[in-house]
């Protein structure tokens, strides 16, 4: 490690330091060796990615994309750790253009007057506005620097193209209940954690685990938290563990891309004819505190899409429960829209509407706008019957011929077939 940005020890020493005895019991298990990692197979199975980058020095700027507590920061130690760069770590949260440019400007002047190249660590990126983030990609072109990349968010949206296409993305999955259960009981066993004077079974692990949704960290605070009610030694209860876990915090973003994955989730089953997975995934984004309007208007857009005329009930099914709940509000008008949500995935589908109007829309954007065909024009003055309107127009009513012999469509459309009920 070199000296810091202003003479004094680089901070990146501080980020591969261990913690201290008064640090939160996640920070003081985090891993310091690749066998303490736990979870991230298809990237540290033999052979795969990280593991050969782990092998040698790293030449490559990441993104690391993953939900939290999944492991990103580690991975960005064990790489510097491996690694003959200067390293330096910097947080979106708490940094902004100015202090990018002082980095930067720095790693420059190392790289071309020692020939020392910089890692840099840049925790939340996706908090960095697009000019922040811009301001990387000179240094990240000439090599200057290489730029490790944490984000929880898609980086398709949350990263700008020219940095994300000189950086190589590696995705980060949730632990599971196994992974999460194997670094609660390290915890339990390491002399950072609890060195053996708190125990708890197998199943009490297991509880915990399934209420962290995949968070290592999450699962180490929480068992923290129940190690604390009992004291400096003694067995971790059901009634302990209960008392800790409390109410279940779920997973869940309004605006990010969790939102996004669990409507989509809802909608694709309910086309299915899934009445469980609807009622889950619905029950899911309630309970997360889903904005109900927004749940209801969707549920309409779903029944108009995919049941169309196959259920002409469905909409109106959809429209009296979004009702029912402005009148009842929570919770009772939650049942409203579960029960709608339940009806449309029980219900025949067709997508006919939906289609036709997909291909009306492309022909209105493709061709020129065609005149309305003189004997469907109304006449209303003298003169535009003299001029034609009108004429050669029959009544169908009076005419049950004419369906079948009188076009409505423009002449270059008559060919047309947008409506095809299956």
């Amino acid at each position: 490690m070199s000296s810091g940005l202003f003479g004094e020890a680089d901070e990146g020493s501080e980020l591969l330091a261990e913690a201290g005895p008064d640090a939160p019991l996640a920070e003081r298990m985090r891993p310091r060796t690749l066998e303490e990692y736990e979870g991230q197979h298809q990237l540290l199975g033999e052979g795969k990615v990280l593991s050969l980058l782990l092998e040698r020095e790293l030449r490559q700027s990441l993104i690391l994309w993953g939900p939290p507590g999944t492991g990103k920061t580690t991975l960005s130690r064990l790489l510097a750790q491996r690694s003959s760069l200067r390293f330096v770590p910097f947080s979106a949260v708490t940094s902004g253009i100015k202090e990018v440019r002082v980095v930067m400007a720095e790693a420059e002047r190392l790289q071309r007057s020692k020939g020392e190249r910089t890692l840099l660590f840049v925790d939340e990126i996706h908090r960095f506005n697009k000019a922040q983030q811009d301001a990387f990609l000179p240094y990240v072109e000439r090599g200057d620097i290489l730029l490790i990349g944490a984000t929880t968010e898609n980086p398709s949206f949350e990263i700008v193209g020219p940095l994300l296409s000189r950086a190589r993305v590696l995705v980060l999955e949730q632990l599971d209940v196994d992974a999460l259960c194997n670094v609660m009981q390290r915890a339990l066993d390491d002399e950072r954690g609890f060195g053996g004077e708190v125990s708890i079974e197998r199943a009490g692990l297991e509880r915990i685990a399934k209420a962290a949704d995949g968070d290592a960290r999450r699962a180490l605070t929480l068992l923290e938290t129940a190690a604390d009610l009992v004291g400096q030694a003694g067995e971790l209860t059901d009634e302990l563990i209960t008392e800790a876990l409390q109410r279940k915090h779920l997973h869940y973003d309004k605006t990010g891309e969790e939102h996004y994955n669990l409507i989509s989730a809802l909608h694709k089953s309910i086309r299915n004819s899934d009445s469980n997975a609807t009622t889950y995934w619905l029950t899911r984004m309630l309970k997360a505190g889903e904005d109900r309007r927004y749940l209801a208007r969707r549920l309409v857009r779903i029944a108009i899409e995919d049941i169309g005329l196959a259920d002409t009930r469905a909409l109106s099914v959809c429209l009296d429960a979004a009702q029912a709940y402005h009148q009842l509000g929570d919770p009772e008008g939650e049942l409203a829209l579960v029960q709608a949500a339940v009806y449309m995935a029980r219900a025949p589908k067709s997508n006919a509407i939906y289609r036709a109007y997909g291909e009306a829309a492309k022909d209105v954007e493709q061709t020129g706008a065609e005149p309305v065909p003189m004997h469907l024009r109304n006449a209303s003055t003298k003169l535009m019957k003299d001029v034609g309107y009108g004429e050669g127009y029959r009544y169908a009513h009076d005419d049950p011929d004419a369906a079948d012999e009188m076009t409505c469509m423009p002449p270059s459309l008559e060919d047309r077939d947008y409506y095809s009920p299956q």
